[in-house]
């Protein structure tokens, strides 16, 4: 595995970023403690979850999957850098959102980080991440907030996801002014070859600032990972917002030219996405989300290939980004 540094920390992580979110929905809890042990012994060392990851009744169940796999001993804790998130409505149940059990006021800051980490069974969260923007509250209250925690132990690092090049700006710009804390460290944002709009203004923002770029998603919901063949051989069809794009013969058109193109290269599409994402400017890892041990092992090998920039050039013209801004919008 291969280590860069967090943005301007000076925290080492992984190419690779392990995403938990199917820790519970998709996977159950043996085989999630599988995929981590892996991940751990291929040297994947920042492992991403969420406080509401698990969904419905079940949001907190993947915090408590990590935690019990924390649990097991053998320096798990120690060795990975663990990242969480808070924003999402925790009160109990699928019913209405109680008054301050979501978004980011102090109050709510406060009380997500103790169940966080009572469900991770540790006594720190090494990058603690706002998975949304709240427009209620001021930048100068989410900083006292995560300065108390800092001082307390709770929290090392503080990140953002969703976020737009502004709000990062202003997020900085606040913590600059206040002293204290460094602000943010990181952005994790939605970025793949088919979906390069963060290049207009969010991946530029975080280099400016300092934030290494963390992309969620890195296959657009499974359609890089090769959608098209699986098809043809009646492997798992795609759902959702996935379908819809595959509806759309533009985008069908695309993709298949694609997968046409990694396949005279030798390629699997999974990886060469993954692998095209680790040539990007600012990109600190992506997220790999396996449902199984297999989709790991899949995910890893993207990090030992090279890309000729002749491929490179042929997915630019399948895949053109906006470019940056505001030439993309303006002239």
């Amino acid at each position: 595995m291969e280590y860069t540094q967090l943005g301007r920390t000076g925290l080492k992580v992984g190419r690779l970023v392990l995403g938990t979110m199917n820790f519970g929905p998709q996977t159950d809890e043996a085989d999630s403690h599988h995929i981590m042990d892996a991940a751990l012994d291929a040297g994947i060392n920042l492992f991403d979850t969420a406080n509401v990851y698990g969904w419905g009744e079940n949001k907190g169940r993947t915090e408590e999957i990590i935690g019990t796999w924390f649990a097991q001993g053998g320096g798990r804790r120690d060795k990975v850098v663990l990242a969480t998130k808070v924003y999402g409505n925790m009160g109990l149940g699928d019913g209405p959102v109680w008054p301050n059990h979501d978004k980011l006021s102090a109050l709510n800051i406060r009380r997500a980080v103790d169940a966080s980490l009572k469900r991770l069974r540790t006594d720190h969260i090494d990058l603690y991440q706002f998975h949304h923007i709240d427009r209620d509250t001021s930048f100068d209250e989410i900083w006292q907030a995560v300065d108390v925690l800092v001082q307390q132990g709770k929290i090392l690092y503080v990140g953002s996801s969703n976020f737009p090049g502004y709000k990062i700006a202003q997020a900085n710009e606040t913590a600059a002014r206040r002293g204290g804390t460094i602000g943010l460290v990181s952005e994790q944002c939605l970025y793949n070859l088919a979906e390069r709009r963060a290049e207009m203004e969010v991946i530029p923002a975080a280099r400016d600032y300092g934030l290494g770029v963390i992309p969620w998603s890195p296959l657009h919901g499974g359609l890089l990972g090769g959608v098209l063949k699986k098809e043809v051989e009646g492997g798992r069809r795609a759902g959702g917002r996935a379908a819809e794009a595959l509806a759309d013969p533009v985008m069908r058109g695309r993709l298949q030219a694609y997968e046409d193109l990694l396949d005279k290269h030798g390629l699997e599409p999974g990886e060469a996405a993954l692998a095209w994402l680790l040539t990007r400017p600012g990109v600190t890892g992506p997220i790999v989300g396996p449902r199984t041990a297999g989709q790991l092992e899949s995910a890893l090998r993207a990090v030992e290939l090279e890309l000729s920039e002749e491929l490179l050039a042929g997915l630019d013209e399948i895949f053109p980004g906006p470019g940056p801004s505001p030439e993309a919008f303006a002239w």
